[in-house]
């Protein structure tokens, strides 16, 4: 099977393309490389996925939003699915960047799920974000909650996408899956965020800026779960039976929370780290950025009951991992 991957330089991008690869599919890769956080992290990941896939892996550099590059990037590849996982993240940089964000989230993905509708292809899978959901009180998040108050641009932009890809469900019947992913970490993880951040500045012995007063609570999940939910929904496309599915649509168009299913205290994912480095943290507590969430948690039974899945990976496990994996990537 071919399959497109967009942001295949990313974190998630480059996790499921190893994934998939290493199964048997061929993976079409792509990515624009930008400067959102160290090219020199992106490269290293690609080299790790020529060197371990092969001629199953296939990369161009290519900025998605741009949609006759991306027409020449993928022209004659035969391509059966995409997971469109590029975009422009973080809730922080939307409010100093914004065009940046409606350049790559929505003129991007409005190009791919063109790209799907013309290419005939058999099912979109596309990355929205816990950040809908907003501050809204009802813990857990569950997909049929309505999330029409953002709180940052960026996930305002996500929403964007949910209605975007229904709306081609509808038209062109063209089988879409959104994935709703809760705070993401592990090897090769971003460095934008917390677990990342806070693993670097403890070991350098640098004071650690925890926001909210350290009053947040965060669904962290790791990585190996998050790509073995996005494999379960890439294999499973929605059928289009005019009955309702997990979001509410009555298209072949789903939507999915991927999240760990516990909502940890941040002072308790400091803790975690602390004992995993075998240092303590000096902490500096501010208040709530402009756009966080507060808190986040999530309700993973439409995808538990449509596809059986279920994370297997808590903190005390998770966390120790990535540290391990920093350090050698370090070279501490």
């Amino acid at each position: 099977m071919a399959i497109l991957v967009t942001g295949a330089a990313g974190f998630i991008g480059y996790s499921l393309s190893r994934a998939l690869t290493a199964r048997g599919d061929t993976v079409i890769g792509i990515d624009n490389i930008n400067s959102y956080y160290d090219p020199a992290l992106k490269q290293a990941r690609l080299a790790e996925l020529t060197a371990h896939a092969g001629d199953r892996f296939r990369f161009a550099r290519v900025d998605f939003a741009d949609e006759l590059a991306l027409e020449e990037a993928v022209a004659g590849q035969g391509i059966d699915r995409i997971v469109h996982l590029g975009a422009q993240p973080g809730v922080r940089y939307s409010i100093e960047n914004p065009r940046a964000y409606v350049r790559s989230n929505l003129v991007g993905h409005l190009n791919l799920l063109e790209l799907a509708r013309h290419g005939g292809v058999k099912h979109f899978v596309y990355a929205s974000s816990s950040s809908v959901y907003g501050n809204t009180p009802n813990l857990p998040f569950r997909v049929e909650d309505r999330v029409d108050h953002p709180i940052s641009l960026y996930a305002a932009t996500k929403k964007s996408d949910e209605l975007m890809s229904e709306t081609y469900a509808h038209l062109y019947r063209l089988p879409a899956t959104g994935l709703r992913f809760f705070t993401v970490y592990g090897p090769w993880g971003r460095p934008d965020m917390a677990v990342w951040g806070f693993t670097e500045k403890i070991l350098a012995g640098k004071t650690i800026q925890v926001f909210g007063h350290g009053d947040m609570r965060r669904d962290f999940t790791f990585i190996d779960d998050i790509i073995a939910g996005v494999v379960a929904v890439l294999d499973n496309p929605p059928p289009d039976d005019g009955l309702e599915k997990a979001g509410g649509s009555l298209a072949p168009h789903r939507l999915y929370n991927i999240g760990n299913n516990r909502s940890e205290e941040l002072t308790r994912m400091i803790a975690v780290l602390e004992d995993a480095i075998g240092r303590k943290a000096e902490t500096e507590l501010l208040p709530m950025q402009p756009g966080d969430v507060k808190d986040t948690y999530a309700d993973i039974s439409a995808i538990e009951r449509d596809l059986g899945y279920r994370p297997t990976t808590p903190i005390d496990r998770g966390i120790p991992t990535f540290v391990n994996w920093y350090k050698g990537y370090r070279g501490l």
